[in-house]
């Protein structure tokens, strides 16, 4: 890949619509699309951030293939921080391939895989955790999520792992100016400064390492099995959770034969909800191969929804899957509260925790906001953090920020046993590079090509 090359890619999804999006970027983006777009003024004499209106021709031909918006941005002011030029044509997929089949013919190359995003990150505009924050942003499945990715795309985990690293820097100056001028009246470089330095270097990290749970769940979503007997109202729980008829509810119990997934946002959590087939023994051989997928998905979740029907007795099976729950995150739903009860209450509360029974009428629409605050119990000690936005959800970033710590718990421990400062000096430097790492003050190439491959064609 050449960063000089001109580069184009759709920007928007492929298929019917009102629009679609090309985006053309490099040095050359002005001049080729000019050669193409036919207006009353031409791009390279027009101010930047300007739009204009006009036809893609042929070049050859002449012929009108397309009527079109052309936005102008010119470098430095633009995403990539290149001349960048975006075509705005009709959606659909034939108009779409006329137009960039034109531009390839102009000296244009198919952008690979976040590289308008990787330019942006080679030439400044942006770090490498912001860089890895827009996939966040892309892909953020709930309006938290969607927020917080934002603000880590705009930089609130980029200041803190640069103002950590400021701080290393300037305790391994006073190191250096120790061992090197050591007649200068400078402040004492002792092994108890080195100490309280680290210490606090490393306090900082933890309270990083310690939103990486609640990152990781509004980034990712929890993984929720909805497990149960046939025909307690599993396939109800996740229609009304998905607010619209993904699974087929009838009376007829073993209605659902497989594992069927959806993502839906309960109280501003994101849930990967598995609606399963309702566990039993059964001689149907579909139902089977459904019931094993079912038993495969409880054990792979985060979180298990388990409803019972409350208008009936528990039977042997549910008793045996209450011993198998009573120590997962579980919360029991017992549903069908608009019907007389008869379902064995103190079998249930010997197993499961007041808070983690919610009585339901998924019929009647009752219990849902109970239901929530229980999710929200569970995973964020009974609400979501609002102050602090600065969520580590990313797992390179994790993993840099415990070996960051790792070095500098390595460092703490030396100065306990007296090490001489200059070797000291050594794991904070490596704390230093690894912190460095996060933003991309030192990463190699191939990790770069890495990241970047993760992201969609036109970003």
């Amino acid at each position: 890949m050449k960063m000089h090359d001109t580069i184009a890619a759709i920007s928007t999804p492929l298929g019917e619509g009102g629009i679609a999006v090309i985006r053309v970027s490099g040095e050359n983006s002005v001049q080729a699309v000019d050669r193409i777009f036919k207006s009353t003024t031409k791009l390279s004499d027009a101010q930047t951030h300007t739009l204009h209106y006009g036809h893609i021709v042929n070049a050859g031909t002449k012929d009108h293939i397309e009527e079109v918006l052309v936005s102008l941005m010119r470098a430095p002011r633009s995403y990539t921080m290149e001349d960048v030029v975006e075509i705005s044509c009709h959606g659909g997929i034939i108009s779409v391939k006329r137009v960039l089949d034109l531009l390839l013919e102009q000296d244009v190359r198919i952008a690979e895989p976040g590289e308008f995003t990787k330019r942006a990150f080679l030439n400044g505009r942006i770090d490498l955790s912001q860089a890895e924050a827009v996939i966040d942003l892309i892909r953020a499945k709930s309006d938290r999520a969607f927020h917080i990715a934002l603000k880590q795309v705009e930089g609130t985990l980029s200041t803190k792992i640069k103002q950590l690293r400021h701080e290393l820097v300037e305790l391994m100056a006073h190191i250096e100016v120790n061992i090197d001028y050591p007649e200068h009246d400078v402040e004492e470089m002792t092994n108890a400064f080195i100490k309280n330095k680290c210490v606090k270097a490393m306090e900082q990290i933890d309270h990083l390492l310690n939103s990486a749970n609640q990152g990781r769940i509004l980034r990712e979503g929890i993984t929720t099995a909805i497990v149960g007997s046939p025909n307690v109202g599993k396939s109800s729980l996740l229609n009304t959770l998905a607010q619209e008829n993904r699974a087929i509810v009838t009376d007829i119990p073993g209605t659902t034969r497989d594992v069927i997934e959806e993502y839906v946002n309960v109280g501003g959590i994101p849930l990967k909800l598995l609606d399963t087939a309702g566990i039993r023994e059964t001689s149907d051989l579909v139902e089977q191969i459904g019931v094993e997928r079912s038993k495969d998905a409880l054990q792979q979740a985060d979180l298990i929804l388990y409803v019972v029907n409350g208008a009936e007795l528990l039977h042997e099976g549910e008793l045996l899957l209450i011993e198998q729950l009573k120590d997962r995150q579980t919360i029991v739903i017992v549903n069908k509260q608009d019907l007389p009860q008869q379902v064995q209450y103190d079998v249930l509360e010997s197993a499961f925790s007041d808070e983690r029974m919610i009585r339901m009428s998924i019929a009647e629409q009752q219990g849902i906001a109970d239901l929530e605050k229980a999710i929200a119990g569970i995973f964020f000690s009974g609400k979501l953090e609002s102050n602090d936005l600065t969520y580590v959800s990313n797992v390179r970033h994790i993993h840099l920020l415990k070996r960051a710590k790792l070095s500098l718990d390595e460092a703490f421990q030396a100065a306990e046993q007296f090490v001489p400062i200059d070797m000291i000096q050594i794991d904070i430097r490596n704390a230093w590079e690894q912190l460095g790492e996060i933003i991309g003050d030192s990463v190699g190439d191939s990790l770069i090509d890495q990241i970047f491959s993760q992201f969609c064609l036109g970003k």
